[in-house]
């Protein structure tokens, strides 16, 4: 049976909010965001002395019949701002559960959505073995993100993601003129990391959403049992295997997944880059919004 989590009451909850970008960021003009330079909307910002060469019709004639000085004019500038959502593909994501398929294709399309109701550029770029799709190109304005939503909902799940050489060898991935997002699980033997130090160089605001099962997050296999990686095709590959399960690699499956979150948080950390885990069995509104809060992504 197929999961959707895209109906119109989900995206009608979605409309209050907004994502909160970073100031310095570049982007675009026309947008809703607020950067850290002057620009020309019509709230007024601040004033500063007249330099030779600047445009004299944002002189203030009134102060200047005050101080006998020239003085212009400063206003806010509002910037439109490019949100990337990179999806990653790969079987672990969606394969064997449809559930987290669909958790994550509807996390990926509340952001997408967030971008385009505030006036953004939003793309989704979907990570396929070592490259990234980008099957609708830039998206503006609603109509076309809905026309992308419907076919991004029959997306298949498949193969093993290089996240690394996915979002590195990605095309028009911008400079410093917004958001990029990564939505995987993070079970993958690639260098992700290539890809957070190539997006901080970029100069984007960078957030990795990690998705599991409940399955994942505490599994509850115990006696002997056959292990299937269900990214490989290969039924002699060494990762599939039959064993026992034990008290004891429960446990240690527990720690090392608790180290591998704290690498990336900690990693995340080090390069100013949003980090949060998110469960399939939350409700995915309040999971992802709750957590996107407290990493300072959500407004």
């Amino acid at each position: 049976m197929k999961v959707s989590y895209l109906n119109d009451d989900f995206f009608s909850r979605l409309e209050t909010l907004a994502l909160n970008l970073r100031t310095d960021l570049s982007g675009f003009f026309g947008g809703k965001h607020l950067v850290k330079t002057y620009g020309q909307t019509v709230e007024f910002a601040d004033y500063r002395e007249y330099m030779l060469g600047d445009d004299i019709r944002r002189i203030d004639w009134n102060l200047y019949s005050r101080f006998e000085k020239y003085f212009l004019k400063l206003f806010t500038d509002e910037r439109q701002m490019h949100v990337q959502i990179f999806l990653d593909c790969s079987a672990s994501m969606g394969k064997v559960n449809p559930n987290k398929a669909a958790y994550a294709i509807g996390t990926a399309a509340a952001l997408g959505f967030l971008s385009v109701h505030n006036m953004d550029k939003t793309s989704f770029k979907l990570m396929k073995g070592n490259r990234a799709e980008d099957p609708f190109g830039t998206i503006i304005g609603k109509r076309s993100f809905f026309r992308a939503i419907s076919e991004l909902e029959d997306m298949k799940f498949a193969d093993a993601t290089d996240i690394g050489e996915a979002v590195t060898s990605c095309p028009n991935t911008g400079t410093g003129d917004g958001l990029t997002i990564i939505i995987s699980d993070f079970f993958t033997d690639s260098d992700w990391k290539k890809a957070v130090d190539y997006l901080c160089y970029k100069r984007r605001q960078v957030l990795l959403i990690q998705i599991m099962s409940p399955e994942e997050a505490d599994p509850a296999y115990n006696g002997r049992v056959n292990l299937i990686d269900c990214e490989s095709d290969n039924a002699a590959d060494t990762r599939n295997l039959k064993i026992k399960i034990t008290r004891g690699m429960q446990l240690a499956y527990e720690q090392a997944l608790k180290d591998m979150i704290a690498d990336i948080k900690s990693f995340c950390d080090s390069r100013g880059a949003g980090f949060i885990t998110l469960q399939t069995n939350k409700n995915i509104e309040k999971a992802l919004f709750g957590e996107l809060l407290k990493v300072g992504v959500m407004a």
